[in-house]
């Protein structure tokens, strides 16, 4: 039996191409890595890095709820700290809004999906719903100069607002940060979270004539000549930094 098994395995190599039984490995060189889809950048070459994420929520009246919240990191970033901005508009339009009445079930699953994830679910009509993430990459050997705006979001902490619109908080904890916004009158919610490798933007639509934006927009400016191996290492120690936040 064990005979007839090789002569088998035997005939079937004689029967391949040539090209096959003669395949080598090609080795890439830099130049053709650098232009494949996922390229990387040594972290010498990081001038700053910075997140901006923003959500709003605007009811059929005109007012609007939000926040933004914003974190920059650069050479001379001792800890990564976000800074948050409340968005707090009075409307334009008289009345009271409608009670929302759709039911929107399930979703369940959402909670343990990985890398980037946009949903928007919708029971209601003459909804306006956007959910976007930008990267923003330009080249330089100076971060930009811009100071922290808004109140820090220490880890552990929430901050809260609200008005008409609805009720917002903003969270940080050891697994990110996160918007998240309740609408009045049962209108709907909209939740952002970045952490833990993943980003999430998931917006769900009761009511009528509510406009919603989560965006997430990530900044980064690279130097064209390599660095030195001291300012390569404090780089690579300040974006590790990161990880004790969550991200």
């Amino acid at each position: 039996m064990k005979t007839s098994i090789w002569l088998a395995a035997l005939c079937l190599a004689a029967s391949l191409p040539t090209q096959a039984q003669t395949f080598k490995p090609i080795e890439l060189k830099d130049q053709e890595l650098d232009n494949l889809r996922g390229r990387y950048v040594l972290p010498g070459r990081i001038v700053s890095f910075g997140i901006v994420m923003t959500s709003t929520w605007q009811n059929a009246n005109g007012e609007v709820i939000g926040a933004t919240s914003a974190m920059q990191i650069q050479q001379n970033t001792i800890k990564p700290q976000f800074y948050v901005s409340m968005i707090n508009e009075k409307g334009m339009g008289a009345g009271q809004q409608n009670q929302g009445t759709g039911m929107v079930t399930g979703g369940s699953g959402l909670n343990t999906t990985e890398g980037v994830t946009q949903v928007v679910r919708a029971a209601g009509d003459y909804n306006t719903a956007y959910n976007d993430v930008g990267i923003n990459v330009t080249k330089g050997n100076e971060a930009p100069a811009t100071q922290p705006q808004g109140q820090a979001l220490a880890a552990g902490t929430t901050l809260v607002g609200a008005n008409g619109a609805g009720s917002l908080s903003v969270t940080a904890n050891g697994t990110g940060v996160q918007l998240g916004i309740v609408a009045n009158n049962n209108q709907g919610s909209t939740l952002q979270r970045l952490g833990e490798g993943g980003l999430m933007q998931n917006t769900t639509l009761l009511g009528a004539s509510n406009q919603v934006r989560n965006l997430t927009q990530l900044n980064v400016v690279l130097r064209d000549a390599p660095a030195s191996a001291g300012s390569m290492n404090a780089n690579l120690d300040q974006l590790k930094g990161l990880r004790n936040s969550g991200y």
